[in-house]
């Protein structure tokens, strides 16, 4: 590339073609104007005389090199993943959104090589987050007016190589099934049951009937192991008192054979969050406050499993990070409250 000045009284003998504009040009009143990074023809010339400037700053793009718009629309290509797809550019960048409802994927490490190229500029919302089809979830562009194809090419191929460098995981259609402990009460089992079922079809799946069953260890197992022989795809399990290692719902796991992944998480509210798994079915222990409505940790995970994610040891592990969950991280929760309020979830 070249860099280029045009004085006012040259521009009639200039070779304008192909030559790119590095400013903004703009009259006093309404009518034409030429917005910086365009692509100048020669018949451009008329309407850029009747503009006031006194000198033009130019650049010459050479062989090899490839301008913003081409640019950005490819790099935008590569970057966009499954599940996602690149919208109309905009202020000189490419919006990249899901095209469904699902979990964002975010291959930070190939966004941290494509970025490492000078000229390049993908910026993304955090991983893990749930997002809504047509959700803008990151944005692809090119910093100068021109880049070399090279540093293009490197950049595509690191963002192809990781299948995208943001994609989006939908949810699928699961039964989930719960088993309570009756030591609740019929009113909190009643407010159990609809806030779960609100939760479960937010996602599209389906809430299997809660089974109830007595605080004892055999009872417990025997209702486990009914609601996964009926085809529960995940298991919810509510009612224990998570600290109480003598509690019978950790006597019933026992009994079945099913062992706790892990049983605590670094994360609050919902820091008392358990999961386990039975015949390869997950079984989440719903701490006592999240209940109800409340968000908790289980909130992060049910959407993960959901989205056809094996959570493990490590994965909860790694929950400690952004796990200070005030009000300010509203975000990385599912919006059933408002999907309630505009009607979608039905009756």
């Amino acid at each position: 590339m070249r860099p280029l000045v045009v004085r006012r009284d040259a521009l009639p003998s200039a070779a304008l073609d192909g030559l790119v504009l590095l400013r903004d040009l703009r009259g006093d009143t309404a009518g034409a104007s030429f917005a910086k990074g365009r692509i100048l023809r020669r018949e451009d010339a008329p309407a850029l005389l009747a503009l006031p400037w006194e000198e033009l700053h130019l650049l010459e793009m050479g062989a090899g090199e490839v301008h913003e718009d081409d640019a950005g629309a490819r790099l935008a290509a590569a970057s966009a993943g499954e599940g996602c797809e690149v919208g109309r550019a905009g202020a000189g960048a490419w919006p990249i959104a899901a095209a469904r409802r699902g979990v964002l994927d975010v291959d930070v490490g190939a966004l941290r090589r494509a970025n490492s190229i000078d000229g390049i500029c993908v910026y993304t919302l955090y991983g893990g987050r749930i997002v809504e089809r047509g959700e803008t979830v990151a944005r692809a562009k090119i910093t100068p007016f021109v880049i070399p194809e090279r540093a293009l090419a490197d950049a595509e191929a690191a963002a192809r190589g990781a299948g995208g460098l943001v994609r989006v995981r939908a949810f699928r259609p699961l039964r989930v099934g719960a088993v309570v402990q009756e030591t609740l009460g019929d009113r909190a089992l009643g407010r159990f049951r609809a806030a779960l079922d609100e939760k479960v079809r937010w996602f599209g799946s389906e809430l299997l009937e809660p089974r109830f069953a007595r605080p004892d260890d055999a009872a417990i197992a025997e209702a486990v192991d009914a609601v996964v022989r009926q085809g529960a795809d995940v298991l919810v399990l509510a009612g224990a008192k998570a600290m109480d290692v003598l509690d019978p719902t950790f006597g019933a796991l026992a009994r079945l054979g099913a062992p706790v992944e892990r049983h605590g998480v670094p994360a609050h509210p919902g820091s008392l969050f358990w999961l386990a798994s039975y015949r390869d079915v997950p079984i989440l222990g719903m701490p006592s406050c999240g209940l109800f409505s409340q968000a908790t940790v289980f909130d992060l995970v049910l959407p993960r499993i959901l989205a056809g994610e094996r959570v493990d040891r490590e994965q909860l592990a790694e929950l400690g990070h952004g796990g200070l969950l005030s009000k300010e991280m509203a975000f990385r929760f599912p919006p059933y409250r408002e999907a309630r309020e505009r009607g979608e979830l039905g009756e």
